[in-house]
């Protein structure tokens, strides 16, 4: 019966070590789930973040390409419409030398000496040469205009795009 009180004795002095192992490994355990649970918020806070900023480029390059698209639709409509002002000047142009040709045909055949012919056919040449280079000119410059207007809403796209990848970090 000595020895009933001798393990009551050892067991109620082991008690209070026991509880305070149990409290400091509840106290870790309490530590280590803050500091996960920190870890884990601060990591969803960082994809968010990541994801906000990808949404905000992928929207940005969105934007970007629509105005590349719609600058080439205008392109595209300056270019039809200036090749339309084009053919209509071909055209016309090209009827109002048959009606001078057909003219000036008749003229040779009613000449009534082959000298005045030759004249005639000669001042119609001359005036056909210069008209021709007139004309080759006029369409020259308007063509070079036409492809410089259109060029032109590519070309600030050209510029818009140099700016914006040249400025971001």
């Amino acid at each position: 019966m000595t020895l009933k009180p001798k393990i009551a004795e050892a067991a109620a002095g082991e008690a209070p070590a026991a509880a305070r192992t149990f409290e400091k490994t509840v106290e870790g355990l309490k530590q280590s789930a803050a500091t996960a649970t920190a870890s884990i918020e601060k990591a969803q806070a960082q994809l968010k973040e990541g994801y906000e900023r990808a949404m905000k480029t992928a929207e940005q390059l969105a934007h970007f390409h629509q105005a590349n698209l719609e600058a080439f639709v205008k392109s595209s409509q300056i270019f039809a419409t200036g090749l339309t002002d084009l053919a209509k000047h071909v055209a016309t142009t090209s009827q109002a030398n048959l009606d001078e040709a057909m003219s000036n045909f008749r003229a040779v055949t009613t000449a009534k000496s082959l000298k005045e012919a030759f004249d005639l056919q000669s001042g119609f040449a001359r005036a056909s040469v210069e008209k021709a280079l007139s004309e080759g000119g006029k369409l020259t410059e308007t063509s070079l205009k036409l492809v410089e207007q259109a060029a032109a809403p590519l070309s600030a796209r050209v510029t818009a795009a140099v700016e914006t990848f040249t400025t971001r970090p």
